[in-house]
Protein backbone atom coordinates (compact mmCIF):
# COMPACT_ATOMS: atom_id res chain seq x y z
CA UNK A 1 0.00 0.00 0.00
CA UNK A 2 1.64 3.41 -1.25
CA UNK A 3 0.30 6.94 0.34
CA UNK A 4 1.25 9.58 -1.06
CA UNK A 5 0.83 12.74 0.94
CA UNK A 6 0.68 15.25 -1.73
CA UNK A 7 -1.89 13.21 -3.74
CA UNK A 8 -4.21 12.34 0.10
CA UNK A 9 -7.42 14.34 0.29
CA UNK A 10 -7.25 13.89 4.01
CA UNK A 11 -3.37 15.28 4.42
CA UNK A 12 -3.94 18.31 2.28
CA UNK A 13 -7.32 19.49 3.76
CA UNK A 14 -6.06 19.46 7.15
CA UNK A 15 -2.69 20.84 5.95
CA UNK A 16 -4.42 23.78 4.43
CA UNK A 17 -6.94 24.44 7.49
CA UNK A 18 -4.04 25.24 9.32
CA UNK A 19 -2.19 27.54 7.18
CA UNK A 20 -5.74 29.51 7.44
CA UNK A 21 -5.88 29.41 11.14
CA UNK A 22 -2.18 30.72 10.79
CA UNK A 23 -3.37 33.28 8.98
CA UNK A 24 -6.75 33.86 10.19
CA UNK A 25 -5.09 34.09 13.59
CA UNK A 26 -2.51 37.03 12.39
CA UNK A 27 -5.35 39.01 11.29
CA UNK A 28 -7.86 38.43 14.26
CA UNK A 29 -5.37 38.20 17.32
CA UNK A 30 -5.32 42.33 17.57
CA UNK A 31 -9.27 41.72 17.74
CA UNK A 32 -8.66 39.30 20.97
CA UNK A 33 -9.96 36.70 19.47
CA UNK A 34 -8.24 33.12 18.67
CA UNK A 35 -9.72 30.69 15.20
CA UNK A 36 -11.39 28.47 17.88
CA UNK A 37 -13.60 30.89 18.76
CA UNK A 38 -14.19 31.62 15.30
CA UNK A 39 -16.95 29.13 13.78
CA UNK A 40 -19.07 29.77 17.32
CA UNK A 41 -18.95 33.76 16.70
CA UNK A 42 -19.86 33.08 12.93
CA UNK A 43 -22.84 30.99 14.38
CA UNK A 44 -23.47 33.11 16.72
CA UNK A 45 -23.25 36.53 14.50
CA UNK A 46 -26.30 34.94 12.32
CA UNK A 47 -28.17 33.86 14.74
CA UNK A 48 -27.67 34.61 18.07
CA UNK A 49 -28.94 32.82 21.28
CA UNK A 50 -28.68 29.40 20.22
CA UNK A 51 -28.16 26.28 22.78
CA UNK A 52 -24.86 24.51 22.97
CA UNK A 53 -26.00 21.43 21.15
CA UNK A 54 -27.05 23.43 18.31
CA UNK A 55 -23.27 24.48 18.27
CA UNK A 56 -22.44 21.59 18.39
CA UNK A 57 -24.69 19.86 15.60
CA UNK A 58 -23.41 22.85 13.56
CA UNK A 59 -19.72 23.17 13.74
CA UNK A 60 -19.38 19.39 14.00
CA UNK A 61 -16.63 19.66 17.15
CA UNK A 62 -16.80 17.43 20.27
CA UNK A 63 -19.56 18.72 22.98
CA UNK A 64 -16.10 19.22 25.75
CA UNK A 65 -14.06 20.95 22.82
CA UNK A 66 -17.01 23.78 22.60
CA UNK A 67 -18.18 23.64 26.10
CA UNK A 68 -14.04 25.09 27.02
CA UNK A 69 -13.90 27.24 23.92
CA UNK A 70 -17.49 29.06 25.55
CA UNK A 71 -16.18 28.73 28.75
CA UNK A 72 -12.86 30.80 27.21
CA UNK A 73 -15.27 33.10 25.25
CA UNK A 74 -16.96 33.49 28.54
CA UNK A 75 -14.52 34.57 30.43
CA UNK A 76 -13.19 36.81 27.96
CA UNK A 77 -17.18 38.80 27.86
CA UNK A 78 -17.65 37.65 24.10
CA UNK A 79 -20.93 35.28 25.58
CA UNK A 80 -23.40 35.30 27.94
CA UNK A 81 -25.19 32.09 28.71
CA UNK A 82 -29.07 32.20 30.59
CA UNK A 83 -31.70 29.80 30.74
CA UNK A 84 -33.41 29.16 28.21
CA UNK A 85 -37.43 30.40 29.33
CA UNK A 86 -39.06 26.97 27.88
CA UNK A 87 -36.80 24.65 28.99
CA UNK A 88 -34.76 25.52 32.05
CA UNK A 89 -32.28 22.57 31.08
CA UNK A 90 -31.12 24.26 28.42
CA UNK A 91 -29.10 27.05 27.97
CA UNK A 92 -29.12 30.24 25.18
CA UNK A 93 -25.98 31.45 23.84
CA UNK A 94 -26.22 35.12 23.91
CA UNK A 95 -22.97 37.80 22.39
CA UNK A 96 -22.26 40.50 24.21
CA UNK A 97 -21.99 44.05 22.76
CA UNK A 98 -18.40 43.44 22.91
CA UNK A 99 -18.59 40.18 20.50
CA UNK A 100 -21.03 42.26 18.33
CA UNK A 101 -18.95 45.53 17.92
CA UNK A 102 -15.85 42.80 16.34
CA UNK A 103 -18.15 41.18 13.87
CA UNK A 104 -16.61 43.68 10.54
CA UNK A 105 -12.95 43.48 11.67
CA UNK A 106 -13.63 39.64 12.50
CA UNK A 107 -15.42 39.47 9.10
CA UNK A 108 -12.62 41.37 7.15
CA UNK A 109 -9.72 39.54 8.56
CA UNK A 110 -11.57 36.30 7.64
CA UNK A 111 -12.21 37.46 4.06
CA UNK A 112 -8.44 38.39 3.80
CA UNK A 113 -7.63 35.47 4.37
CA UNK A 114 -9.65 33.69 1.86
CA UNK A 115 -8.45 36.30 -0.61
CA UNK A 116 -4.89 35.59 0.06
CA UNK A 117 -5.45 31.73 -0.34
CA UNK A 118 -7.77 31.85 -3.24
CA UNK A 119 -5.56 34.52 -4.72
CA UNK A 120 -4.20 32.24 -7.62
CA UNK A 121 -7.09 31.23 -8.86
CA UNK A 122 -9.46 32.84 -11.40
CA UNK A 123 -13.17 33.22 -10.27
CA UNK A 124 -14.37 30.00 -12.21
CA UNK A 125 -11.55 28.33 -10.57
CA UNK A 126 -12.58 29.64 -6.94
CA UNK A 127 -16.37 28.86 -7.75
CA UNK A 128 -15.69 25.13 -8.67
CA UNK A 129 -13.01 24.80 -5.40
CA UNK A 130 -15.65 26.06 -3.25
CA UNK A 131 -18.06 23.39 -4.56
CA UNK A 132 -16.17 20.71 -4.14
CA UNK A 133 -15.30 21.45 -0.84
CA UNK A 134 -18.99 22.04 -0.02
CA UNK A 135 -19.31 18.33 -1.65
CA UNK A 136 -16.64 16.43 0.12
CA UNK A 137 -17.91 17.75 3.61
CA UNK A 138 -21.79 16.93 2.38
CA UNK A 139 -20.28 13.70 2.25
CA UNK A 140 -18.13 13.21 5.59
CA UNK A 141 -21.08 14.19 7.77
CA UNK A 142 -23.12 11.57 5.79
CA UNK A 143 -20.34 9.06 6.70
CA UNK A 144 -21.15 10.45 9.88
CA UNK A 145 -24.76 10.37 10.38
Amino acid sequence: MDFCKDSSAGYLANHMARLFALGLAERIRPLGLTPGQFPALLELWEKDGQSQKDLVAKLDVEQATLANTLARMERDALILRRPHPGDGRVQQIWLTEKARALRTPALEAAMKTNANALGAMNAGEQAEFLRLMRLAIAALRGERG
